[in-house]
């Protein structure tokens, strides 16, 4: 995809969607020494965690309406528990060494996802009145 067409996506423009692309590829880094055997286990559902965090939010952003983008964006918040309960999962069991540059963007994708999701449902709960 081109630059010219990134322009007018707006998932494009988001820092939350920004930080989880991010996130991903740390993921991605963190978890590609993982015990052979868990490459359809523990390392692919944990894969998919992540990728599915900047999916959600592009997928909500993508949508009509705030309604729509509030759904995806509680969607994303489960996937960031989830994410962070298999990071945990994967230390306890020994399969990689802790990362704080990865908690440290778990955190910050967390914390701009549950400011977007606060704004957009403030957004329809003052729109209701």
């Amino acid at each position: 995809m081109g630059e010219a067409e990134r322009d007018y996506k707006p998932h494009y423009q988001l820092q939350a969607w920004q930080s989880a692309m991010h996130l991903v590829k740390l993921v991605y880094l963190w978890s590609q020494d993982f015990p052979i055997e868990e490459k359809y286990g523990l390392q692919s559902q944990i894969r998919r965690a992540a990728i599915s965090i900047p999916s959600n939010i592009a997928e909500g952003a993508g949508r009509t309406g705030s309604r729509e983008f509030v759904h995806f964006l509680s969607i994303t918040k489960g996937s960031l528990s989830e994410l962070e309960t298999q990071y945990l999962l994967a230390l306890d069991l020994g399969f990689a060494s802790s990362d704080q540059v990865l908690e440290d963007m778990l955190t910050r994708t967390s914390k701009l996802v549950s400011g977007l999701h606060k704004f957009h449902k403030q957004k329809i709960d003052s729109s209701k009145r």
